[in-house]
């Protein structure tokens, strides 16, 4: 990782930090004596809570707001912020390191499950830069320092008053740790039970401070190894408890070929009989055997992703006058990670819509004819190889002070967040499809034997014939070097932010003063994909994409006010209410006003009813509006096509009267996907209302309950392509039959994909948070707290027609909490932690239980055969014995469902305090082995990422302070 631009950026951040420190030092020389303290005045003392501008010194607010500390943090054992976010009881679905194909290396969070980009987060209560791998603000929780982290406070309420764009789900707020006095080292390493996937962590954080100025430095290192796809049972084949090849891609190594004829496209083998043909080696064949054949290509992949992270931290704040600080903070980090899938299947000719064939007077083609149906996997490339090397640079300089008017001091801030991620890749394994076209064609041998391409009175120069009719492992490195290719793409996402902002209190009220924030913020983000020229211009059998580049700005601002109306009072010891207003003024599409109203009681001291009401919106993402278009092959199956696999489809329906007859061969099917420049903002509002209670009788006790309610209108989606062929032939939608396109044979030749303003969501649940810190006794001190996120309902409507959407697959609509739709759409009922801490002396232990509740996923997509292997809750079974239970509402009722079992994961650790001023940590994640619950739909590893791969995972820690 230490290549020349990374030590220049290390140099140049030591560099910077060592000038602020310098004149940090050489101010305070000129500094007057009687500069304030920290806690000397009410302006220190009071701070600003998540989800308000206000500074106060009452944590509790009308929104409800969890908190985790830097032990809780560490307690977990874990390497990647990221990580720990993802364990919150609000936290849905979202990328991950187990995201092997479809991921990105990034870690997202999506509270309430409702999206990555529908959820803020905060640095220090400012907006950090978004990832490259979504063009969006969509933040990598990567690119935040671990080792400088002091705290996360979780907002789990709308802020789009407060904060703008993206808060609708909630506010993730990273707090940054300042005014660090000594050094402390950390160094972290673990593994699984089986040997694999090690983790290592080591950072130096090295601060002092005076009564002027503080300044602090930071460097980390984080390396966490890949594990394997085939190093556990569950995802060493497609579909686990499958018969062997049900799931497989019927692009093998030897190949899937036959000749169709030019006017009934039906598919003969080389002796004329009908159906496709597999090579068996010197000139002959065999008839291909459909799922038989298929290809296990699930241990060619990852199942964890590998990467390295290494990152520098450097915070510093300076007194100039008793009532002006200048503050300064700058991060750099780089990730380097990879994904691997296997290799690269090469579709061509008929199933791909172009007319590529395999030429009859190719040197490679033993059978006289032109072989007008290609597929082949080379699985001598090795595979496909992801690399990215993501270098995320992120500052926020500015100045804050106060001013007296009269006899009021106003609090004021002013400054510039900036933030850059910059990521290039470089892919192998990929394919050009104008070298493949030539090596494919027409070929001859010269007189020395050497193959040649085209004719003897027309060569190719440079190209070499390719052998794809001899079965596996008969391509060679010269003939893999004329046709594949290493792509190189780079991708930038930029933040700039201008704030400035007033507050303070203006007159009192009888339940205090009347508070309130005054603020203006000015803010661009842009960005760009430059892909690699062969992707941009299509030549490629894998996914092509054209580059994007594009940006907007934004002119926002703010009023917050605190009223506190009644205090100290019979039945209302605390009366207040707070309102905001944000409007916000977008260079791409025009205005948008949001506002909030919370309010707090106290009818006795032990209890508070809090709740809120406000409005959020999402503007459109770079990505959303700019995308060039580009190619996708996700797993669809046709309901139109006659057999699927060559497993009987006994339910086409109607609407299918004009597809010619056709077996689908192929489940990843061609799509493309772009942006949509004309996208309005998403609009939503959020209600909140609940209690916190303390009781006097039993110091130590604090809970509290939060009823929520998120509805969004006018989201922006991209319907799922199953989505739209089933709204299609089974629901009858028009607009969704103009986005597919057919083949003469029958077979789906692209769909189109592109994000509309057409989706509403409403989710609606409990969150209910315990803590308990009991009295120190002999043998130590106890403290526990429980979190739990209760879902109560979810409905969607995905095409904008005011009815709530039946899932395709199950049949089943309304509320879906409970059910497991496929990759990334979880709907636990129950998320459930609960954290155990004892203390004695130098001795300390931990554990954590994590529980997610059980989901019913539909396994009507399931080929009937495997119904009996694969969804094992039998009670479920219906309606078996005549016709398969259908893919989509107009099939019938009863449908076959599996149940995802409840999963429960402990996570133990303990710690001793060394004499020598260090402690060392021993702990074991996933202490009781607890698998995955195996799921028959998941797109990968059949089972969700958002669970734990197979095994435990042990690790050590050892801190040392100085």
């Amino acid at each position: 990782m230490l290549n020349s631009p990374l030590t220049r950026a290390i140099r140049q951040s030591l560099f910077a930090s060592s000038l602020v420190t310098t004149a940090l030092f050489a101010n305070t020389a000129y500094a007057q004596d009687s500069a304030p303290k920290s806690g000397d005045t009410d302006t220190l003392d009071r701070i600003v809570v998540t989800g308000s501008k206000i500074k106060r010194t009452d944590l509790e607010t009308s929104q409800p707001v969890f908190t985790m500390s830097r032990e809780d943090i560490q307690a977990q054992g874990l390497t990647s912020v990221g990580d720990v976010i993802q364990n919150l009881t609000a936290q849905g679905s979202s990328l991950n390191t187990t995201y092997n194909n479809g991921g990105t290396g990034e870690t997202t969070v999506s509270l309430r499950n409702l999206g990555s980009n529908r959820t803020l987060v905060l640095v220090n209560g400012k907006r950090w830069v978004g990832g490259t791998g979504g063009l969006s603000s969509r933040v990598d929780l990567n690119t935040i320092p671990t080792a400088a982290v002091e705290r996360i406070e979780v907002l789990k309420d709308g802020a789009s008053s407060i904060y703008g764009s993206d808060a609708i789900a909630g506010v993730v707020n990273v707090i940054l740790r300042n005014n660090y006095e000594g050094a402390e080292a950390n160094a972290y390493i673990g593994q699984f039970q089986q040997g694999d996937g090690k983790r290592q962590s080591y950072d130096f954080t090295v601060g002092s401070s005076s009564d002027r100025w503080s300044s602090m430095l930071g460097v980390g290192y984080v390396k966490e190894d890949a594990v394997g796809a085939g190093d556990r049972r569950i995802s060493a084949v497609p579909k686990f408890g499958a018969t062997p090849g049900f799931g497989g891609s019927s692009t093998s190594p030897d190949g899937k070929f036959c000749i169709n004829d030019p006017v009934t496209f039906t598919c003969s083998q080389p002796d004329g009989q009908a159906g496709s043909f597999t090579p068996t080696g010197t000139g002959t064949f065999r008839r291909n055997l459909g799922t038989a054949d298929n290809y296990n290509f699930a241990p060619d992949n990852f199942l964890i992703t590998p990467q390295e992270r290494i990152s520098l931290f450097s915070n510093a704040t300076l007194d100039i006058t008793p009532n002006l600080r200048f503050k300064a903070l700058g991060t750099y980090n780089e990730r380097r990670s990879s994904l691997l899938l296997a290799s690269n299947p090469i579709v061509l000719g008929v199933p791909n819509g172009d007319d590529t064939v395999i030429s009859a007077q190719s040197i490679y083609n033993p059978y006289g004819q032109d072989i007008t149906s290609i597929q082949r996997r080379p699985t001598e490339s090795g595979g496909r190889l992801f690399a990215a090397n993501v270098g995320t640079t992120a500052f926020d300089l500015g100045f804050e002070g106060s001013l007296t008017f009269g006899e009021k001091t106003f609090d004021w801030d002013a400054g510039y967040v900036y933030g850059r991620s910059l990521e290039n890749d470089v892919t192998t394994g990929l394919f050009q499809i104008s070298h493949l076209q030539n090596a494919l064609g027409p070929s001859f041998r010269d007189a020395s034997g050497k193959p040649l391409c085209g004719t003897p009175g027309n060569v190719i120069e440079g190209c070499v014939p390719i052998d794809f009719l001899s079965g596996a492992g008969t391509i060679t490195p010269e003939m893999l070097n004329y046709v594949s290719f290493t792509a190189h793409d780079q991708f930038e996402y930029k933040l700039k932010n201008y704030y400035a902002s007033i507050g303070g209190e203006l007159f009192d009220l009888p339940g205090g003063p009347f508070a309130f924030s005054l603020g203006l913020e000015h803010r661009t983000e842009s960005g760009f994909d430059s892909p690699d020229a062969l992707i941009n211009a299509g030549d490629t059998t894998g996914s092509a994409r054209t580059a994007t580049k594009g940006g907007f700005s934004v002119d926002e601002g703010y009023l917050e006010l605190a009223i506190p109306v009644l205090k100290d009072m019979s039945f209302a010891k605390v009366l207040d209410f707070s309102l905001a207003t944000r409007y916000s003024d977008y260079s791409n599409f025009g205005n948008t006003t949001n506002s909030k109203f919370g309010f707090r009681w106290k009818p006795i001291d032990d209890l508070l009813i809090r709740g809120s009401y406000s409005e959020g919106f999402r503007a459109p993402s770079v990505a959303e509006l700019f995308t060039g278009q580009a190619e996708n092959f996700p797993q669809i199956t046709d309901p139109c096509a006659t057999t699927v696999q060559g497993q009987d489809n006994d339910n086409v329906p109607a609407a299918c009267a004009g597809v010619p007859v056709y077996d689908q061969a192929n489940s990843q099917i061609k799509t493309t996907v772009g942006g949509n420049p004309d996208l309005k903002p998403e609009s939503s509002t959020s209600k909140t209302f609940g209690f916190v209670y303390s009781p006097s009788f039993l110091p130590g006790l604090d809970l509290s309950l939060d009823w929520w309610k998120i509805d969004i209108k006018t989201a922006i989606l991209t319907l799922p392509e199953q989505t739209i062929l089933d709204g299609c032939y089974r629901s009858g939608v028009l607009s969704d039959c103009a986005l597919i396109s057919r083949d003469p044979s029958g077979a789906i030749s692209n769909i189109i994909a592109i994000p509309q303003n057409i989706g509403t969501y409403s989710s609606e649940g409990y969150d209910l948070t315990v803590g308990y810190h009991l009295p120190e006794q002999a043998w130590g001190k106890l403290s526990v707290v429980w979190d739990t996120s209760y879902l109560a309902n979810v409905q969607q409507d995905l095409n904008g027609d005011g009815v709530v959407s039946q899932d395709p697959v199950s049949g089943e609509g309304g509320n879906q909490v409970g059910k497991y739709l496929g990759r990334g759409a979880n709907n636990w009922r129950i998320r459930s932690n609960v954290q155990a801490r004892w203390e004695r002396g130098n001795l300390g232990a931990t554990w954590l239980v994590r529980y997610f509740s059980a989901q019913d996923e539909p396994c009507a997509s399931i080929a009937k055969a495997q119904l009996a292997l694969l969804c094992s809750d039998q009670n479920r079974f219906t309606n078996l014995d005549g016709d398969d239970p259908g893919t989509a509402p107009d099939g019938p009722t009863a449908r076959p469902q599996n149940r995802l079992s409840a999963t429960i994961y402990n996570d133990l650790s303990f710690y001793v305090k060394m004499p020598w001023n260090a402690r060392v940590t021993l702990g074991v994640n996933n202490a009781f082995g607890e698998d995955p619950p195996r799921s028959a739909i998941s797109f990968a590893n059949s089972f969700d990422p958002a669970y734990e791969i197979p095994g435990r995972f042990y690790y050590m820690q050892y801190t040392q302070k100085f």
